[in-house]
């Protein structure tokens, strides 16, 4: 199963700890975390639920393309990672 890990950048405003699910798109595999945590869907995805600006997905070490559908594929044994993208100044 795909393996899911949020960046402790985002475990510091919601609680998302490391965790396997099925899925074989983006968008499977992130309702599959949100389907316990809904409180990380509204942190991640915005209201027609694509990609927040402010957030990027990895799959096995490359940026997803599809911010919107979150359709990009998800192999069965693939590293996920939810990162916030920060700024500095």
């Amino acid at each position: 199963m795909p393996r899911v890990v949020f960046t402790p950048n985002i475990q510091r405003h919601v609680a998302c700890p490391p965790c396997e699910v099925p899925g074989r798109t983006v968008r499977e595999v992130l309702e599959g975390v949100f389907a316990t945590n809904e409180r990380a869907r509204g942190y991640v995805l915005d209201d027609r639920g694509a990609l927040r600006k402010h957030m990027s997905v990895f799959v096995d070490g490359q940026a997803i393309l599809d911010r919107s559908a979150l359709s990009d594929t998800v192999g069965p044994n693939a590293e996920v990672y939810v990162m916030q993208a920060l700024s500095g100044g």
